[in-house]
């Protein structure tokens, strides 16, 4: 567990992303297969039918098997997508097995952009987020470009809206002890590792 205290957002920033880098391709697949173990039997993975998640980058935690088993099983399956304007938007988009990817202005990997197979973030069952620090408490730190943050900014404004369970994936070496959060930050229902689960 990485200590906080003293470190602005961008120094542990820096730090966390150093250290989730640091895995080798042989602890990333491990990763990866311990991950798929925490959640591909849990009630809340079995019971959702519209499951975003997204495509591993700069370290992150490998969700790729869980993608392939969603979609083994018939869910709906999405992948974030960035709009080109306004350029600060990400929507979640549907993908199926084998489809066609291209690089975006980040060279990630994401679906052609197509509006029919778009999908609100308050109408998906579960999203699955990338993040590059965690606390116990559903602290997320993020990349800092803040497009989920502004993709879930709905649910601060409808006090009732409990749509989709967010759960954060990551490394056990990207735990910290303490996330001083931002009024736009959105918490998370738990944090997911290839170790345990953390809720709230």
């Amino acid at each position: 567990m990485i200590a906080a205290e003293g470190l602005t957002r961008a120094a542990l920033r820096r730090k966390l992303r150093e250290a989730r880098r640091a895995l080798s391709p042989a602890e990333q697949r491990l990763a990866a297969r311990r991950l798929y173990r925490q959640l591909a039997q849990h009630p809340l993975f079995r019971r959702a039918r519209h499951i975003a998640l997204y495509l591993p980058n700069d370290g992150e935690i490998d969700p790729r098997p869980l993608l392939r088993e969603a979609q083994r099983r018939g869910k709906a399956t999405y992948l974030p997508i960035l709009n080109p304007w306004p350029r600060t938007r990400m929507v979640f988009q549907q993908v199926s097995a084998g489809e066609q990817l291209k690089p975006n202005r980040f060279g990630i990997a994401e679906p052609r952009h197509c509006a029919k197979r778009q999908r609100a973030a308050w109408t998906l069952d579960l999203l699955l987020m990338p993040l590059v620090g965690f606390d116990e408490s559903g602290g997320r730190l993020g990349m800092g470009g803040g497009f989920y943050d502004r993709s879930l900014a709905y649910r601060s404004r409808r006090k009732k809206s409990h749509k989709p369970t967010l759960l954060g994936l990551a490394h056990e070496c990207q735990k910290v002890d303490r996330l001083t959060l931002a009024s736009w930050d959105v918490p998370l229902q738990a944090t997911v590792t290839d170790r345990r689960w953390y809720a709230r």
